[in-house]
Parts: structure tokens; sequence; C-alpha cells
């Protein structure tokens, strides 16, 4: 009688081994996601040194990110779109209204107004220390880059954003207040008495610290924990950068959402708040006191 080997291939000789029996699909695609195209040509990479999130952690971190908008930017996102319905359904043109950025809170009580004025600039900021709080908890406070280590080089890069930003927007708009589709712009309307000048560079100091600790350093390190590709990452921050200027009209909007891709791309290269901190203060300052100098004198500001 033949044995069961005799005149076929044994299954051992016919069946590939197991080491070289492909992979499983789910071995494969284990390990950090693709990055594209766009990512590697910017060198932007999620962080490779942050554990692995628990869906709890997940789930905590997300409503950590919706509570610190709720009461800070993301509101002023929401109310500037409400005031934007408002302008689109008045009786007059975009570019026959205007906005007031700084204005007087008490018009004729000098020492009042000035108390109040500096009440809201510290409230304004508050949300920033909510952020460093957050971020000293999850030991993470130096990944967006806020301190001193650097004083030289941030400064540069934070002037020369200021410049090449500044004179374009500058541009912009003017260019969609003549096409009607932003508001006209005053930039102060403030008493003049002898605290003047400092409040409006006060003002500009809080705008930069609240918008650049907040949307770019803090929310894009957190997205970043969480996964998300930095382009997207980048696309979420300008757009919400975006949303709590449309008080201004869509020039607003567009403006600042450029200058939120700007911000966020080179925030993941850089890794640091401070160059934009910086930049975005002496925009303002130069757009408040500017203007306080020139009112009157230019033909295009009012």
């Amino acid at each position: 009688m033949a044995s069961p080997g005799d005149g076929q291939p044994s299954l051992a000789a016919a069946a590939p081994s197991a080491a070289a029996a492909p992979a499983p699909a789910a071995a494969v695609s284990a390990g950090p996601p693709p990055v594209s195209r766009l990512s590697q040509r910017l060198g932007l990479t999620r962080p490779t040194d942050s554990p692995e999130l628990s869906r709890r952690d997940r789930v905590l971190l997300r409503w950590e990110i919706f509570a610190v908008f709720a009461v800070s930017l993301g509101a002023s996102g929401v109310s500037a779109f409400v005031s934007l319905i408002g302008s689109l359904t008045a009786h007059h043109s975009l570019a026959s209204q205007s906005v007031t950025l700084n204005g007087s809170q008490a018009p004729g009580r000098p020492l009042l107004d000035l108390t109040l004025q500096l009440v809201g600039l510290a409230s304004g900021v508050a949300p920033v220390v909510l952020a460093f709080y957050l971020l000293a908890r999850a030991n993470d406070t130096k990944s967006i880059g806020v301190d001193r280590s650097q004083p030289l080089r941030d400064f540069l890069r934070g002037a020369g954003l200021a410049a090449f930003i500044g004179g374009c927007g500058l541009g912009l708009v003017i260019i969609a207040y003549k096409l009607g589709l932003a508001l006209n712009i005053v930039a102060e309307n403030e008493p003049s008495v002898w605290w003047k000048y400092p409040i409006l560079l006060l003002s500009a100091l809080e705008n930069g610290l609240l918008e650049e600790v907040l949307v770019t350093g803090y929310l894009l390190t957190r997205l970043r924990r969480l996964g998300v590709r930095p382009e997207y990452a980048v696309a979420i921050s300008a757009t919400l950068r975006g949303s709590y200027h449309l008080y201004q009209g869509f020039g607003g909007f567009v403006g600042n959402a450029i200058m939120g891709i700007i911000f966020g791309t080179l925030f993941l290269r850089w890794r640091r708040a401070t160059p934009m901190i910086i930049a975005h203060t002496l925009i303002d300052a130069v757009a408040f006191i500017g203007y306080a100098l020139l009112v009157g004198h230019v033909s295009w500001l009012v």
C-alpha cells in the first residue's frame, strides 16, 4: 500500500512557509498614518514623542479645546458672524458702514474711561492664562515656544513677518473696502488724553498674545496631539482666525485667514509662537497709532 506521500507532492513542499507568507493587512498598515506630500514639502509632521492617547483622553482633549474657545475667540467668532448678518441686512452697503476697533468707554470721564479700558484689556488676556495653565498641567508648555530662549531670532522673524503681512494686509483692506466687501475700519477713536497711545500699544499687545497663543500655539499643538493632519490643522486654525474678524466684512475674514495659513505653517516649522506674537503686536501697533496720526491727513482714512 502506498504511503500518502508517494506519487504526489508533500503538503510541506507545496505550501509556502510561514516565514514567506505575506503579512496580514493589519500588520502592514500598523504605524503612524502616511504624511501627505504637502506636509512633507513644508516639513510638517505629527509629533513622534507623544504617547498614544486613549479614547477617554482624546474625548477630554476635544472638550478642553471646545471649552477654551467657547469662552474666548470661538464665542467672538459667533458674535462676529451675527454682526456680519446685521451689516448685510442693513439698508446701507458695507462700504457705507464703519466699525471702531478702539474707542472710548466712558466719554467725558477720562479716569473712568482709562480704568474700564485697563479692566477690559486684562479680561481679554485671561484665556491666555487658562491656555498656559492647561498646557502646564499636561507638561506641554515648551511645545508652543513662548519664552525668551531666542530673543534676537524671534524679534527678527517677527519684524520680517510684520513688514510683509502688514503691507499686504493694508493693500487687501483698501481693495476690499473699495469693492464694497468690507466695512470702513476706524482703528481708533480714543479721546485726546495722555494715556491714548499707551492704551493703543497695550491693545495691540493684547491682540498679539490672545490670538497667537490660542489660535496658533495652543490650538495647533492640541490638534497635533489628536493626530490631525498638519494641513487640516492649519486650515482649522486659519478659518477660526478669519471667523472672529467677520464683523469687518468679507475682507476681514479673507485677509486674516490668509495670515492664519502663513502663521500656522511657520509655527509648525519653527515650533515657536513668540515670533507671531511679536509680528501681530507690531502690525496692530502700527495700524492703531498710524491711524491716529494720519486720520484727517490721508484721503482714504475716515
